[in-house]
């Protein structure tokens, strides 16, 4: 063996990272192909959130429907068989893909539809991520099926009564588990769910005062309920100061239509911390 063979081998045994990023390099030839033409839409499926999408040039256009469904398509039939017009690179929460966009002047070659398959998925971890949705999806689950700790917060409105049932608190994120008691026979047509933080005196509250959240999660997605309801929200943690309140608010899909929301307070908030251990114990 000469002298590189012999480096090379040693490099190998001792598992240098430099030398595995090395061999790790992909050119667009080692990549999955997929074959695109002008006249048919690409769609690729994740399976979880997208979170970045990049096209390496601009003769492909592209946009992202919903979280997890990427659509891609040649903009002009100007191409030759077998020409790379891109490569495209998707990263969700865990793993990211490249694929080799090839263009064919044959329609019936062109892809249509591709799920991103588990041998083509690279593990990544992505620090913008510190919960991925499938852990959120579960953790959530898990506190919808669980028994009320909650039993005196609650508010009333419409002949309805909305209540707290459960406040966890899992690595960055608080799980907020509601339900709603309709004692009408009129259904409630779920218009939007809303979570604010404001001022404990609303008298004297202004926009400034009061922060609209966005929920990292909302676990059911149903829209309409008759008799009862109950749902898991998920928000970032954040400072609460003890001179606010969370509310959740939901409204109903009409002109006139009714609306109820409940406040939760700084001590409630802070009680979640009890039942964290107690969650991750059972997974």
């Amino acid at each position: 063996m000469n002298k590189k063979g012999i480096i090379t081998a040693f490099l190998l045994a001792v598992g240098l990272p430099g030398l595995r990023n090395a061999q790790a390099q992909t050119t667009y030839e080692e990549m999955e192909q997929l074959t695109v033409n002008e006249q048919i839409t690409t769609i690729i499926t994740a399976s979880e959130p997208v979170r970045l999408v990049d096209i390496s040039t601009d003769k492909v256009a592209g946009d992202q429907p919903i979280n997890n469904i990427i659509r891609l398509k040649p903009k002009e039939a100007e191409h030759e068989d077998g020409e790379v017009l891109a490569v495209v690179t998707i990263v969700t929460e865990r793993y990211r893909t490249q694929y080799a966009l090839i263009y064919t002047t044959r329609m019936k070659e062109a892809v249509t539809d591709k799920e991103i398959l588990l041998q083509e998925r690279e593990a990544y971890n992505n620090p913008a991520v510190s919960m991925s949705t499938t852990d959120m999806t579960r953790y959530a689950r898990r506190i919808w099926n669980s028994p009320a700790k909650f039993r005196n917060v609650a508010t009333k409105a419409h002949r309805m009564v909305m209540r707290l049932n459960n406040i966890y608190a899992v690595g960055d994120y608080f799980f907020i588990d509601f339900s709603i008691e309709n004692k009408t026979n009129i259904r409630f047509d779920i218009d939007e769910i809303r979570v604010k933080l404001a001022d404990k005196k609303l008298a004297k509250a202004t926009n400034a005062q009061t922060i609209e959240l966005t929920p990292a999660l909302v676990l059911e997605q149903g829209k309409v309920f008759r008799h009862g309801y109950r749902n898991v929200i998920v928000v970032k943690k954040m400072t609460f100061p003890n001179d606010k309140l969370m509310t959740i608010e939901m409204t109903e899909r009409q002109i006139s239509g009714r609306n109820i929301s409940l406040n939760i307070d700084y001590e409630d908030v802070l009680s979640a911390d009890s039942f964290n251990a107690t969650l991750l114990e059972e997974e």
